[in-house]
């Protein structure tokens, strides 16, 4: 049996069809690749955008597209060195690489993943304070709930939590539609690059960019491939799940940034955070759509307290030769989890801090990050072009000129990232 996907066609009246089979493999692998992408768009890059919109209006919603490309790229090569591999990026940087950069790399990530997991705790407490709920109720419950989740469940359980997680991304997608927005004009705003040397301006590029890739993205998206199983027979499925993830992840941004455009930008009003935004469009946008961005901020926040603890779990005990999984128990993998506990214990601790120092926690998080950042893409690229490794599975000429484009444009920009944040941060 048959099933029509897009209709017809004028391609001579053939019908693109996949069969049942076929579906039901794409179903069976989907997840790792639209959760990472998802994660994403977690409490700093919500409000990055939000910013892009509010500040700079329709302007940078050309950026997406180059973005979206990006993404394909990296996150292609992570899933397809999982699978043909049947290890995790940690593991083959170890084997291939040494201990020494392996170490390196493993205390920076968890370093920024630490002040990372805070800046989600500390979106967690703002959403839920639009809501009238105090961040001393809101962070200890968020906490307790982000570790039952994955500690009680199992990998497949835990899947499902995290895909209900990512349809909830639409709130931001509704919350634009209601504004009734004119395609037309958004359209031309897309495909027409807006340039500007203004240096706030070359800054928020720089932000959104480097927002895209982060280390920590391609850690978790190798080892819950790896984790779920994919075989290199299911290995084009896969690769679907990852690019539907980073167009659904690009749609959400590009509907945040026309949001805050159509509305904030319109108005004339500064904001500074995603909390800022969400309070600014109850009398711009109506109570329906700031509700709207005020759970979508909440949605975000506490699915990436949830993945970067458990990405930075896996990195570390790949790295240490641990075992690891969402598979394994308590006690039969007793460094994964208890580094996961620590690290949502530690970032939750930090927010209930009175005047904790919540921006230099983000910045240094953000700078290592950015540091870090080359140096993973480039040992993604030895490795995936290692004949001895990935066998067939290499890339081709054509991806690798794509692929080290993709690799040297965004090490620069990121670079530039580290490089403003550093200079922001030190209010010179």
């Amino acid at each position: 049996m048959k099933l029509h996907l897009l209709g017809k066609l004028n391609l001579g009246g053939r019908v693109p069809r996949i069969t049942l089979a076929e579906l039901a493999i794409f179903l069976g692998v989907l997840g790792p690749g639209i959760i990472t992408a998802n994660v994403d768009n977690d409490a700093g890059g919500i409000t990055t955008y939000s910013i892009a919109g509010a500040h700079f209006g329709y302007s940078l919603l050309w950026t997406l597209i180059p973005i979206t490309v990006a993404l394909f790229v990296v996150q292609e090569m992570c899933a397809r060195m999982g699978v043909v591999t049947g290890k995790g990026l940690a593991d083959l940087i170890r084997e291939n690489f040494g201990v020494k950069p392996t170490v390196i790399l493993l205390l920076g990530i968890i370093i920024a993943n630490l002040g990372t997991t805070t800046a989600e705790f500390a979106g967690i407490a703002a959403s839920m304070e639009i809501f009238g709920v105090s961040k001393y109720v809101s962070v200890p419950v968020a906490a307790v709930l982000v570790w039952l989740v994955v500690v009680k469940g199992n990998y497949h359980s835990i899947e499902k939590i995290f895909l209900l997680a990512s349809s909830v991304y639409i709130t931001y997608i509704v919350s634009g539609l209601l504004l009734h927005p004119d395609w037309k004009f958004l359209f031309s705003q897309t495909i027409t690059p807006s340039i500007s040397l203004d240096s706030g301006y070359l800054y928020m590029v720089v932000g959104v960019v480097g927002t895209t890739i982060a280390p920590w993205m391609q850690f978790y998206l190798q080892s819950t491939v790896v984790e779920k199983g994919v075989k290199v027979s299911e290995y084009k499925y896969t690769k679907w799940d990852v690019y539907v993830g980073c167009v659904i992840t690009d749609v959400v941004s590009y509907f945040i940034i026309f949001t805050c455009a159509a509305t904030i930008f319109a108005h004339g009003i500064r904001i500074e955070t995603a909390k800022d935004a969400a309070l600014a469009l109850f009398p711009l946008a109506g109570s329906y759509s700031a509700w709207l961005f005020a759970f979508g901020l909440l949605n975000a926040s506490l699915f990436a307290a949830s993945i970067l603890p458990l990405s930075t779990a896996y990195f570390l005990c790949e790295g240490m030769g641990w075992d690891s999984g969402l598979n394994k128990r308590f006690w039969d993998a007793p460094q994964f989890y208890l580094l996961y506990t620590l690290l949502i214990a530690i970032g939750a601790a930090i927010i209930l801090v009175p005047d904790a120092p919540l921006l230099t926690i983000m910045v240094l998080s953000q700078v290592i990050n950015g540091s870090l950042l080359p140096l993973v893409l480039v040992f993604m690229l030895l490795l995936i072009n290692s004949k001895k490794l990935m066998g067939e599975y290499t890339n081709s000429n054509a991806f690798n000129a794509v692929a080290w484009a993709t690799t040297i444009i965004m090490s620069i920009l990121t670079l530039l990232l580290v490089a403003t944040a550093l200079v922001s941060g030190t209010g010179k």
